[in-house]
């Protein structure tokens, strides 16, 4: 049975808009060795809401925002807008409009067994860090785009694209010797408008990141073991 047009192999002259992958072979050794590490290292990432001040350099966020953008996503169409603010004003304005929509959560939104839930992470409205950490980086899915004729074009996958690309900009971070917290204030409009977005971009995330606090402290929790959260079908 011949394939379908979509699944059959292209010859060589009609591949123009491929290059070769700059891949470099990695011996099995070396490649377990390598998942090691990076597990390690990733064990001991955690959220923070305790920040220092210590800056931080406008270029290390633009490593770490190239580095989410790497992120695969639906028809490679990279729907996602990364705004890292460091401005005092903005941050300010930010922290005003996030606790005042928090607080209307912890009050009269949650449920008590969502309160229940949060109750050991000691949570609450109020947000200092969205003033003391050095950056915050608002994540904004583009629902749909903006073609250059002003009609609107068409993304695929955009939750999914977007929500890999802000889990690549947390291992970034991580990777970077600081630390983040992904903060999802809901609702989130007042980031889009207060931020001056387009009609299409939604917001996703808020993230602070810096260092934090040397008397910080985070919760003791327990991760899920392999065996909870992987199944193997292997022969």
């Amino acid at each position: 049975m011949a394939s379908p047009p979509h699944e059959r192999p292209l010859d060589d002259d009609q591949r123009t808009g491929f290059v070769p992958l700059k891949y470099t072979p990695v011996e099995p050794a070396e490649c377990l060795e390598r998942s090691r590490r990076f597990y390690d290292q990733m064990d001991r990432r955690r959220s923070v809401r305790h920040f220092s001040d210590r800056p931080v350099s406008r270029e290390v966020i633009e490593n770490l925002i190239r580095a989410a953008s790497s992120a695969p996503s639906g028809a490679h169409r990279q729907p996602w807008t990364f705004v890292a603010i460091s401005n005092p004003r903005l941050k300010g304005e930010i922290r005003r409009a996030a606790e005042e929509e928090e607080r209307e959560n912890y009050e009269h939104r949650m449920s008590p067994e969502w309160l229940e839930a949060l109750r050991p992470l000691e949570t609450g409205w109020r947000k200092p860090y969205l003033e003391i950490a050095p950056w915050l980086i608002v994540i904004l899915q583009h629902t749909y785009q903006l073609l250059d004729s002003g009609e609107r074009g068409k993304n695929y996958y955009v939750t999914e694209s977007v929500g890999i690309a802000v889990g690549l900009f947390i291992t970034a971070v991580h990777r970077a010797g600081l630390v983040c917290l992904t903060h999802t204030p809901s609702p989130m409009g007042f980031l889009a408008e207060i931020l001056g977005r387009p009609a299409n971009e939604k917001p996703f995330a808020l993230l602070p990141v810096g260092y934090p606090a040397e008397d910080c402290m985070v919760p003791d929790l327990r991760r899920k073991s392999l065996a909870e959260v992987a199944v193997f079908e292997e022969g």
